[in-house]
């Protein structure tokens, strides 16, 4: 008995070419897409629009700081102030424009009923945006406001 070599067919090599049908493909269907949309994005109406004095940019955010010393002086504007006083330079403020942020600046030692009386009156004088600025306990010492609209809860 002899044991001979079983006579197999040679199979295929593997291939190294990469397909590039789908690749171009691909590319085809990403250009049509880019061509039907880029003229949707670049497309604007070109007006000449009127000219008008009563039109004016938008203002910056105004805003009145109240500074509340720890034995409970209030000052707006670096001048002493006592709560009557206040309420109306409040008032006259909410006169020229409603939408002005207080910014309020107390004391850590204050007590906490000082600090709610200002921001009553601050809302009585028609002040409804209130911030509380703040020294960050990091190294960055640029003070942070955070701003509290009545009836919503922190």
């Amino acid at each position: 008995m002899s044991f001979g070599r079983l006579e197999r067919t040679p199979s295929s090599p593997p291939m190294s070419d990469i397909n590039m049908t789908p690749l171009v493909d691909v590319m085809l269907v990403l250009l049509v897409i880019f061509m039907l949309t880029a003229p949707m994005l670049a497309s604007s109406i070109k007006l000449d629009l009127p000219q008008s004095d009563a039109s004016q940019p938008g203002q910056a955010a105004q805003f009145v700081t109240v500074v509340i010393d720890k034995s409970g002086q209030v000052f707006l504007k670096d001048q002493a102030l006592d709560l009557s006083q206040l309420a109306q330079q409040l008032a006259l403020t909410a006169q020229s424009n409603p939408q002005t942020e207080v910014q309020l600046r107390a004391d850590s030692a204050l007590s906490y009923g000082r600090l709610v009386e200002v921001m009553g009156v601050a809302q009585k004088a028609g002040l409804n945006r209130i911030g509380f600025v703040t020294d960050e306990t990091s190294g960055n010492k640029t003070p942070a406001t955070r701003t509290i609209k009545p009836g919503v809860k922190p």
